[in-house]
């Protein structure tokens, strides 16, 4: 027989007189003991690179020096100890980067009580990956400090963490991930494919970036069409029109969107992937949590980072004269975001991440004196405005129904090489078909 659901409600009435956190969260709880439940499912392929991520520490383990040393660029120390979240903070991050980092990671211990082992660990949130591969490789390498962050590249050994804005994006009104998707969804399903504007599409702010400024470039003028329709956003004027023009739902109405990074990568990769349209992804240089699960012609269309405009050009010409197989490329994207991105997932990764993290750890973490104790009372009780609201729509108000999904084994050597190569060989196919298109315009004039 099934045990009844256990709610646990925020409680600000009880919180505001003490300020202390409430003492009756439940601190165990394991779905898998109810017999009459299916088994959880395996996780998506992507969480495979949790291992990847970890690898730099596989054989050393990490030891509190490692992680003290990690500190120099972090915004905060988050300790858990017996289920309950202490917080260290350092330096404030950009916006309500960490605030909502940190909520999530709450949240995350009300769905798997009991469940996230004891761990102490560095966050960094600021976009650029820091601890670079090469001054921790030769003979008398030390060992890297870990720091979590957002993103990734393929010269750094930054662990790679779900970003904020999957609880909500205060300053510019996006709403958490799990109302999000299903807006988008909605969104989707206003316009068919074959009805949408048969251009490739980009509203974001070009000032944090050269390549950004370089796709305006591409834009639609009396001399040329590109097959681009690119827009700056003035996200000033956004806030004080109240977001009238920045409702991610209702931008689904092109056949193509553009990916393109900011200054590092940018969130907005999982909101054009779930559009049904073809995301037309310019060569990017980092990755987050989920995006390395992505492959060339099955989830995107690659395009030139060094030739944008010629290269958007054709792959607009191709999808409109190959509808059945862009169509297929944008479900499949959309597809992904909405079975394999949806908020169960996002704190898998999170719960498998930080245990296996916290298996390397060879010391017992304590909790630092100048720390915080943190729960959701004490975050969201003394919230306002769509701070608090977002914290509302996105808590979790009792633990999840069954366990988490079964973790993936670690990629071999391999296996790891056939998947970056099989993504390699798509990209080279697809330029060798843009150089042939070129090669034919260029004939025919």
């Amino acid at each position: 027989m099934l045990r009844p659901k256990i709610e646990i409600p925020l409680n600000c009435t009880a919180y505001n007189p003490t300020r202390k956190c409430p003492s009756n969260y439940p601190t165990t709880y394991n779905p898998e003991e109810d017999h009459d439940r299916p088994p959880p499912p395996t996780c998506p392929d992507y969480f495979r690179w949790i291992h990847e991520d970890l690898r730099p520490w596989a054989h050393t383990g990490i030891s509190r020096d490692v992680v003290e040393r990690a500190k120099r660029t972090a915004n905060f120390r988050l300790v858990i100890v017996k289920g309950k979240a202490y917080v260290e903070k350092y330096q404030k991050s950009f916006q309500t980067r960490d605030v909502f980092t940190v909520w999530g990671i709450l949240q995350l211990l009300r769905r798997y009580p009991g469940r996230v082992p004891d761990l102490d660990l560095m966050f960094d949130c600021v976009d650029w990956p820091v601890v670079l591969s090469k001054a921790y490789s030769g003979p008398n390498a030390t060992s890297p400090p870990p720091v979590f962050r957002y993103c990734g590249n393929d010269d750094s050994l930054d662990i790679v963490f779900p970003d904020w804005s999957f609880w909500g994006w205060s300053e510019i009104n996006i709403k958490p991930w799990v109302h999000l998707l299903k807006h988008l969804k909605e969104g989707n399903n206003r316009t068919k494919w074959v009805d949408r504007e048969p251009y490739a599409y980009w509203k974001g702010n070009p000032a944090v970036a050269a390549t950004r400024q370089d796709l305006l470039k591409c834009n639609v003028s009396d001399k040329q069409d590109w097959n681009a329709r690119v827009y700056a956003q003035d996200w000033g004027r956004e806030i004080k029109e109240g977001y009238k023009q920045s409702n991610l739902a209702s931008q689904c109405i092109h056949r193509y969107k553009i990916y393109i990074e900011g200054s590092a990568w940018s969130v907005s990769e999982k909101y054009i992937l779930a559009c049904d349209s073809v995301t037309l992804l310019v060569k990017p240089r980092y990755y987050d949590f989920f995006t390395r699960g992505l492959v060339p012609k099955q989830h995107y269309w690659p395009i030139k980072d060094d030739d944008k405009c010629r290269s958007i050009k054709f792959a607009v010409d191709w999808g409109n004269s190959h509808q059945k197989e862009a169509q297929e490329i944008g479900k499949a994207a959309s597809d992904f975001i909405q079975e394999k991105l949806k908020m169960e997932y996002v704190y898998d990764y999170m719960f498998h991440l930080l245990n296996e993290y916290a298996k390397l750890l060879q010391y017992k973490p304590i909790i630092p004196p100048k720390a915080t104790e943190l729960c959701s009372e004490a975050m969201a009780c003394r919230e306002n405005g769509l701070n608090k609201k977002f914290m509302s729509d996105s808590m979790v108000n009792s633990p999840a129904d069954s366990g988490p999904c079964t973790l993936p084994p670690p990629y071999g050597p391999s296996s790891i090489y056939s998947v970056l190569q099989k993504k390699t060989n798509s990209i080279k196919e697809v330029e060798l078909w843009e150089k042939k298109y070129w090669e034919n315009q260029d004939m025919q004039q």
